[in-house]
């Protein structure tokens, strides 16, 4: 069925800006003013019959159909409270329609109501938008279609994404302070370098004596710096274009993945996020009735490194064979020892879900431990060193100054 956008003028003469469904604009205009809405102007915006789409919006299609993840965890999280209430799958999603902000959102869950409407299952529907809904989302949603708890499933799918996204937040936050002190401070010391400095060293070009080392290595970084900052900026182009460039390769992305877990702190926090990630994801999956081997080949997908997804997919291959997930993930030697040994208590108590939503606790505290602990150190790591750039620049200022006035001393 057609969806229209209209432009129309309520009861109270208020201008609102909606979409509806309706078999031709005249069928809208209809449905309109029979809720006292009286439009003003109608246009269609998705067409079920025509599917076939032009090259450019193909090419755009990756960009302007993305839905951020707090509109879709809202979107879950209503979504249950509606199937709670005794709503019908359809009117519920008819009842969130109105409710999306996003224009793209929802003609997405306008498409996804018809494609129910025809016949077609809620997670079938779901899977023809893998750029917002993921394969986890969409196995977790059949799950829940197949045992008649979607209600409850799509409370622990809204749970993960709160989860995620306020972790995520946490991060970002303990981070933005170190980030933004670096980057103000670079800038300052560009500008002193590139600015000051060379007005204040000018005095010193007349002088008939020998300037001090510090002095003239500040002089020619302070005039590469006025005279080539171009080459840093070429530089630095080429330097993200091909990094970018290499971790599209196999070689690349795998070389760079083992180099992050071999780092001090951030191999760490790589390590932990991703064991978290895979704990909360995994245990999710479980409890909602997916196979453990399914789970697996979904949860490699999401961790984040290539070495751990190897890892995974090894174990998901020795458990195929009758092995245990704990000694085939032990095989590895890149889990910690503590979360195997969680694992392995769960899968001999039967209750692997419940652990592993344990094992998701604590990695996940220990990632804000972490972040916590680096931004301490990073703060005053970056005041440290912007303090020594600073006290170069005034000393290598300062010292012919110091000899000028012993010569006329």
């Amino acid at each position: 069925m057609p969806i229209y956008e209209y432009t129309a003028l309520n009861v109270k003469g208020k201008t609102i800006t909606d979409i509806i469904d309706a078999d031709s604009v005249s069928g809208a205009r209809q449905k309109l003013r029979a809720s006292r809405i009286y439009p003003v102007s109608i246009k269609e915006v998705y067409d079920r019959a025509a599917k076939k789409e032009t090259r450019i919006s193909e090419l755009l299609r990756p960009f302007s159909s993305r839905v951020s993840p707090a509109e879709l965890a809202m979107m879950t999280r209503q979504l249950a409270t509606l199937l709670g209430a005794g709503f019908p799958l359809v009117s519920a999603l008819y009842a969130l329609i109105p409710q999306t902000r996003s224009s793209v959102f929802k003609r997405m869950l306008s498409q996804i109501k018809d494609a129910i409407e025809e016949g077609t299952s809620f997670a079938a529907a779901l899977a023809q938008y893998p750029e917002t809904f993921s394969d986890i989302y969409v196995n977790m949603v059949r799950s829940g279609e197949s045992s008649g708890t979607l209600e409850l499933v799509l409370n622990r799918l809204a749970d993960i994404s709160e989860r995620q996204q306020a972790l995520t937040h946490r991060i970002r936050s303990a981070m933005a302070y170190p980030v933004l002190m670096f980057f103000v401070g670079t800038l300052i010391l560009l500008f002193l370098l590139t600015y000051i400095v060379p007005s204040i060293t000018e005095i010193f070009e007349g002088m008939n004596q020998t300037l001090p080392l510090p002095t003239i290595v500040l002089i020619g970084i302070s005039d590469f710096l006025k005279n080539n900052w171009w080459v840093f900026v070429i530089l630095i182009v080429m330097i993200i274009f091909g990094f970018r460039k290499v971790l599209k390769t196999e070689k690349g992305r795998y070389w760079y993945d083992n180099l992050v877990l071999k780092l001090p702190l951030a191999g760490t926090l790589k390590t932990k996020l991703a064991v978290g990630r895979f704990s909360r994801t995994l245990g999710s999956l479980l409890e909602n009735g997916v196979s453990l081997m399914a789970a697996l080949d979904i949860v490699k997908n999401i961790v984040g490194n290539r070495l751990i997804a190897d890892a995974i997919e090894s174990a998901a291959q020795s458990v195929e064979k009758g092995g245990s997930l704990a000694r085939s993930l032990s095989e590895a030697d890149i889990f910690p020892h503590i979360s195997i040994q969680m694992i392995q208590v769960g899968e001999n108590s039967g209750e692997l879900e419940a652990m592993l939503g344990k094992v998701a606790d604590i990695y996940e505290t220990e990632v804000e431990a972490t972040v916590s602990g680096m931004t301490a150190l990073l703060e005053p790591l970056i005041i440290l060193f912007m303090a020594v750039i600073v006290g170069f620049i005034v000393l290598s200022i300062c010292l012919p100054i110091f000899e000028m006035n012993q010569l006329v001393g």
